[in-house]
């Protein structure tokens, strides 16, 4: 496939995007639902955050999987297989009959989900390098972005004529229509020819010589480590807003949304200034953003500050993301071409185990605290930066 551009560069994006935001739909679409799952199981707050623990293993070990399975087969065959998967897996947790039916329902789905995510960035890198690559990756990111805002508010209107189960139905239908897109609309970008053997050992070797990257590494682990705490964000504000600070589902679906606008600024940031700052000055600003921003959580949250002093922060905090995900992966990928779904993998791999660790911390002391929240992200900001100067930092800085 040669490099697109005009209109159907923007039909591109749409679909890939549509495809990527199979993440955030699966992860978020579900969140106001949290108090009324617990009640409909009869189960704790922990139990529920366990299932998004579940989903979140299912999305990194899905892409460890399938990102290596697309170097070998081609895009598109994977892609379709693993739609057909969600759309089955998203019916089963509607349908759970148990707390532990519906955890293993959600492991599946996030599972499946997972191809989208791995495979857009991968056909990304097929088409796109260089500042190309970058620009194109801010466009994708764009769209991507949209379904934070769009999967809690989603969420919560379904809520207001159906159950949780609702939620579910929507999930499996949006599967089965993107599946009927990628047959008929989606060529392979992956020539035959450019495809990796099928060779178990091969593989291995090629994620060995990733983790062996130094360079490579330091932007993996600051992407993975902020979006950690992004994760614990995500599993403790269900809790924190409407148990600890009383707000309605709708009220914390419009919360939660407004964040997503964070990511957009901070992603379009990137994508409209690369080449008058490099991605690498970028990927400081935000991890500077970062750390900052969960300095100022972490006080919050000690000195049970009111509601706008943890409102404020986890903006800019989630705003960061934006940046540090867009400018750690061009500058992961530009070099990673020839295993470029592999690199991809690992690169989504990180941030799922990560936040699949963070995820049912923050419900460790209870519900009617915000302190292991703050403290989580917190910490993931700091390694973060940390995993950046260590690993990737040069001593000059390009502007």
């Amino acid at each position: 496939m040669t490099t697109i551009n005009g209109i159907k560069r923007l039909r591109f994006a749409l679909l890939l995007g549509a495809l990527a935001a199979m993440g955030p739909l699966t992860i978020d679409m579900y969140l106001p639902s949290f108090p009324t799952i617990v009640a409909s199981f009869d189960t704790t707050a922990s139990f529920v955050q366990v299932s998004l623990t579940a989903c979140l293993l299912g999305i990194g070990i899905g892409q460890l999987i399938l990102g290596p399975m697309s170097d070998v087969h081609g895009r598109k065959k994977p892609l379709l297989i693993a739609l057909i998967v969600y759309f089955i897996a998203s019916a089963l947790c509607a349908f759970s009959p148990s707390i532990g039916f519906f955890i293993a329902a959600r492991f599946m789905q996030g599972f499946a989900a997972s191809a989208g995510i791995v495979i857009s960035r991968a056909i990304v890198r097929d088409v796109y390098s260089g500042s190309a690559l970058t620009k194109f990756f801010a466009l994708l990111m764009l769209i991507n972005n949209l379904a934070p805002i769009l999967a809690p508010v989603l969420g919560g209107g379904i809520l207001a004529f159906t159950d949780w189960t609702g939620v579910f139905a929507v999930l499996s239908a949006i599967g089965f229509l993107l599946f009927a897109i990628v047959l008929w609309r989606l060529e392979e970008s992956l020539p035959e020819e450019m495809r990796v053997p099928s060779n178990l050992s091969d593989t291995i070797k090629n994620f060995v010589s990733l983790l062996k990257n130094r360079e490579f590494m330091g932007y993996a682990l600051a992407q993975g480590f902020i979006m950690a705490g992004i994760f614990a964000y995500v599993a403790g504000t269900p809790f924190v807003y409407q148990n600890i600070y009383g707000v309605s589902p709708q009220t914390f679906s419009l919360l939660f949304g407004m964040n997503g606008l964070g990511l957009i600024m901070g992603t379009q940031t990137v994508g409209r200034l690369t080449g008058v700052l490099s991605e690498r000055r970028f990927l400081e600003i935000g991890l500077t953003m970062s750390i900052s921003s969960g300095t100022l959580l972490l006080l919050a949250v000690l000195f049970n500050g009111p509601l706008i002093t943890i409102v404020i922060p986890i903006f800019f905090f989630v705003a960061s993301i934006g940046v540090i995900a867009t400018s750690s992966f061009s500058l992961a990928m530009e070099s990673q071409g020839h295993i470029a779904g592999s690199a991809s993998a690992l690169l989504g791999l990180l941030p799922f185990v990560l936040g699949a660790i963070t995820a049912p911390l923050v419900g460790i002391a209870g519900e009617e605290t915000a302190v292991p929240m703050g403290a989580i992200i917190f910490s993931s900001a700091l390694i973060a930066v940390l995993s950046y100067i260590w690993l990737a930092r040069d001593k000059k800085i390009a502007v």
